[in-house]
């Protein structure tokens, strides 16, 4: 597996994008940055499944600018272009702070058998986590279903995982610079999923 970098400006933003290339499952991460561990799921379980991963982030801003996902579908940045043409399905992960809502994992995006594998291996965090995967049982916009949004971009389409606070780090707050730390449930979780969508 070979990793590469790019600093490429989205709408005035500054980002750093981080590809490691691997297999054709791609596990993407468009707002490392601001969705605090989304950055080093994408990490640990590509490595863990020999996927690809594809990780955007703004380090060193302490206040990072969310750029809706669909903006991010630019045409400039090589390392998307790689990814978006290497991968067959992508699995891209987000956070979500519905306080009414908070153990709900949401899998949306425009493949839907993908959908319901990927959330076949997330059994194992339940009762601590549910998955979502009836569409109207999600928020609109958390969805996923915008034909810019990167996930749907691969030749298979893909699944937008909204992942609450908790499932995503074990740090209560957030600091410029400090990695997240994922609970490693859904580390094995995730992973265990994602082999799902290689079989």
């Amino acid at each position: 597996m070979t990793t590469r970098t790019e600093e490429v400006e989205i709408e005035g933003v500054r980002l750093f994008a981080t590809l490691t290339t691997g297999g054709e499952v791609g596990l993407l991460a468009l707002h490392g940055s601001n969705e605090g561990g989304t950055a080093e799921l994408a990490r640990s379980v590509a490595e863990r499944c020999g996927a690809t991963s594809l990780v955007f982030t703004q380090p060193g801003k302490p206040a990072p600018v969310h750029i809706p996902s669909p903006r991010m579908a630019v045409a400039h940045c090589e390392l998307l272009r790689d990814f978006l043409s290497h991968v067959a399905v992508t699995v891209s992960l987000h956070g979500h702070r519905r306080r009414a809502t908070p153990r709900a994992i949401f899998l949306g995006g425009a493949n839907r058998p993908a959908a319901h594998r990927l959330a076949s291996g997330l059994t194992a965090l339940h009762p601590e986590f549910h998955t979502v995967t009836d569409l109207e049982e999600i928020p609109v916009n958390l969805r996923g279903l915008h034909s810019r949004n990167p996930v749907n971009l691969t030749r298979g389409g893909g699944v937008q995982v909204e992942l609450p606070l908790t499932a995503r780090t074990r740090r209560p707050g957030w600091r410029p610079g400090v990695p997240d730390e994922p609970p490693q449930s859904v580390v094995d979780a995730l992973a265990k999923g994602v082999g799902l969508l290689t079989d």
